[in-house]
């Protein structure tokens, strides 16, 4: 917990809200808040049980919509910018003021839940919200507190989320009727205009990252696994990349899909569930996930039902990002505790559309501070092989950038460190195309993929042969077991191998001009880990 009774300030706020509302259902069971969201119509059931919600025009995150507090307790530790972006506190009084009034006369809900596994990192946050389904996701993405711990439960945070109520970006200054307001002083996170529910997770994981840094805790947006000898393993990527596919291994027992920290004491999940996008969910490739589809009390956003009652999960008419939402016991072989061991490896997965990169490359700790800072993966145009659109280089600093409040180079020194301290192995592992760009060459193929990332977590690659990657200067492995040979040397799988070099040449050059930012702050053995141009 980050506050002792002491030093809590009246959250004076919170008591308004809580005093204007007709009635204030608190820390109902999961059972209760799945009933009461049918009862009111807020979702359907389907055949199975799972309650089907849908959220209207926000189908994903709000990212313009989002907002830091600008005051002075905490100003100096912003990274301000494109993703970090400052409002007023008298902006904020006015938007704190609306909540308040929109209170008067509603029924809400107030769950008083826990962001992280690990008690000496946790966070008491208590959550207020406008639906009873939006308590039960809460519920199911965060850490259920036990019952003494709910009796002597302080909040740390609140977070307040009222969809409905719409505001007026003349008035309040905001961008629009959506805003996610971050005051770190008042220790109050405000949601309004929006129904998605993802909002309410990365708010929890913002406040993470932001406060455990201090701690010398390592905040990390990755899925995490162990094996049979608790040689755990952290898969950082964005979406697209197959963190949450290959981390869910038969073989190794899933810490968690989305977010851990990383303490002197080992990893911990800051969740409870998991929330995994489900459009064109596999039963062979992915049966665990669809498992879940089918269980009662599964939180799906935005699938088309039939009128038996069947999801369509193939049906991208309402969005591409059909999410389900359920506890993390909903998952076998999940690991109870929330905790497990140092990592061994870490995988750095990125998808790449170019055809450049090879399909599994070791990294020095300073090609993967390089490569943490950059966070790259590449989105393709649509589904469609053939497109004539160019993939898009995407560079999202720490493989999260939306949520990290501070200078990217705190988080990168804090992973340096621990990769140093415990003797880590690291590896870029790309999922995405060889043989050509997006279009002209092929996927890797999942199966492939995983035999490379079984080779690596066994130690197998530790005796096999390298070859030093003439553009990103990582290693490669020449061969490794029922692996074809020609896809470990991307170059060789091109039928124009001047056509390769010249799409090496400018993927090469968008990873040194988005570095350019992080020259000034990082040592020179960093600089001179990345690629270069030949």
């Amino acid at each position: 917990m980050f506050l002792s009774h002491t030093h809590i300030m009246n959250n004076h706020l919170n008591n308004k809200i809580i005093e204007n509302a007709s009635k204030v259902s608190r820390n109902l069971s999961s059972e209760e808040l799945y009933e009461i969201s049918h009862k009111n119509g807020e979702g359907q059931l389907s055949k199975h049980g799972a309650l089907v919600v849908e959220t209207g025009k926000h189908t994903g995150r709000s990212a313009n919509d989002k907002f830091f507090v600008e005051e002075n307790d905490n100003k100096s530790k912003i990274h301000w910018g494109d993703t970090n972006v400052a409002i007023s506190e008298d902006k904020f009084e006015k938007i704190a003021n609306s909540f308040v009034e929109f209170a008067k006369g509603k029924s809400i809900f107030s769950n008083d839940l826990m962001g992280g596994a690990d008690r000496n990192h946790s966070l008491n946050v208590s959550i207020i919200t406008e639906y009873a389904w939006h308590g039960l996701f809460a519920r199911h993405l965060l850490v259920r507190p036990t019952a003494d711990e709910i009796k002597n439960f302080v909040a740390d945070y609140t977070i307040i989320n009222f969809p409905s109520l719409k505001l007026d970006p003349e008035f309040h200054g905001t961008n629009s009727e959506t805003a996610i307001i971050v005051n770190l002083k008042e220790k109050v996170i405000l949601i309004a205009g929006t129904e998605y529910a993802g909002e309410t997770k990365k708010s929890v994981f913002t406040l993470l990252n932001f406060l455990l840094p201090e701690k010398k805790v390592m905040p990390m947006h990755c899925s995490v696994n162990s094996g049979e000898k608790g040689d755990s393993a952290i898969f950082f990527g964005l979406s697209g990349t197959g963190k949450t596919t290959l981390s869910a291994d038969p073989n190794r027992s899933l810490l968690g899909d989305d977010e851990h920290g990383w303490s002197d004491e080992g990893l911990f999940n800051f969740e409870g569930g998991c929330y995994a996008k489900l459009i064109r969910l596999s039963k062979d490739a992915e049966p665990e996930i669809y498992k879940t589809t089918q269980m009662k009390g599964t939180v799906i956003e935005n699938a088309v039902m039939n009128n038996d009652g069947l999801l369509d999960l193939d049906d991208n008419s309402l969005t591409e990002n059909t999410r389900g939402a359920y506890p993390l016991d909903y998952i076998p072989g999940v690991i109870k505790s929330g905790k497990a061991p140092h990592p061994n490896n870490i995988i750095m997965l990125t998808a790449d559309a170019f055809g450049i990169l090879p399909p599994i490359a070791k990294l020095t700790p300073e090609q993967a501070m390089y490569h943490f800072l950059s966070g790259y993966t590449a989105k393709v145009a649509g589904t469609e092989i053939g497109l004539s659109n160019e993939p898009q280089a995407t560079f999202s600093t720490c493989f999260g950038a939306p949520f990290m409040p501070r200078n990217p180079i705190e988080y990168g020194n804090l992973l340096k460190d621990k990769i140093s301290k415990f003797s880590v192995n690291c590896w870029l592992v790309n999922t995405g195309w060889s043989g050509g760009v997006y279009g002209v060459g092929k996927r890797i193929s999942i199966k492939d993929t995983r035999r490379l990332l079984d080779a690596a977590l066994s130690g197998e690659l530790s005796n096999t042969k390298m070859r030093k990657d003439k553009n990103f200067g990582f290693s490669v492995p020449l061969t490794v077991k029922e692996i074809d040979e020609a896809i470990l040397d991307p170059r060789n799988t091109w039928s124009n191998t001047s056509e390769y070099d010249e799409q090496a040449k400018k993927l090469v050059k968008m990873f040194i001009e988005n570095f350019v930012k992080f020259e000034s702050d990082v040592e020179d053995k960093i600089l001179a880990s990345g690629p270069v141009t030949n």
